[in-house]
């Protein structure tokens, strides 16, 4: 289920967003000795990085990783890796331990699927936090139901907490986590921002369907999603 927290603009959003994300991560800090938080990429998660980034934590104790990344370099312009460096790991959060998917100095040819996704399950951490976002076609991390590992990644009797996934309607190759992998965080937010998004998660928030993932998040039961969403 999903509890709905609305804001007049994206700077407000952004930021109580970030205040509750920090609040959760202390909760974490608190209870274990230790976080880790999952982020997603894009461009619209830029303000909220800014403003995580400044929030006083015991960062070193913190881990920050990606709910999805692209199959690219990690210095490519559309990697999430390269976002998340120039953006949130900043300010006070730069003392963060990065979690990474794609190995650093790697050229295009050198990433293969399988061995991107079996070098990310070296590192992985299940998160305590974690972020999501959400396309104009409901896909959340990068579960995109025209992909041809959709099944793979909404299995949630399974295991396995990243997929290598084929988006046909997106560029690149992209690895992400699973359906399961998302449920069983604790702590899980969505950030979502205009009309035309507003409207694809009115028809996603209805009940569980296929054609648009992030339904399969907001009607999961034992999920708590807090959305953010700002006109």
């Amino acid at each position: 289920m999903f509890v709905w927290h609305e804001y007049g603009n994206a700077a407000d959003a952004a930021q109580s967003l970030a205040d509750a994300v920090a609040v959760s991560l202390q909760d974490a800090l608190d209870e274990k000795g230790g976080a880790v938080l999952a982020v997603s990429g894009g461009r619209s998660p830029i303000a909220f990085f800014n403003a995580l980034s400044q929030k006083d934590l015991d960062w070193g104790k913190v881990g920050v990783t990606l709910v999805d990344e692209r199959i690219v370099p990690t210095t490519h312009a559309d990697s999430n890796t390269g976002l998340v460096r120039r953006y949130l790991l900043q300010n006070k959060a730069a003392a963060a331990v990065w979690i990474p998917m794609v190995e650093d100095g790697k050229t295009e040819t050198g990433l293969h699927p399988d061995a991107v996704v079996d070098y990310a399950l070296k590192h992985y951490k299940q998160p305590d936090v974690l972020v999501l976002g959400m396309g104009n076609d409901g896909h959340t991390a990068s579960i995109f139901p025209k992909a041809p590992q959709f099944q793979t990644a909404i299995d949630s009797s399974a295991d396995v907490p990243l997929v290598h996934t084929t988006p046909v309607t997106a560029p690149h190759e992209r690895i992400s986590m699973t359906l399961g992998a998302i449920a069983r965080t604790q702590n899980i937010f969505l950030a979502i921002q205009g009309a035309e998004k507003k409207t694809v998660f009115d028809r996603a928030a209805a009940g569980a369907n296929r054609e648009y993932p992030i339904s399969l998040v907001l009607n999961h039961q034992g999920v708590d999603c807090h959305v953010f969403y700002a006109e």
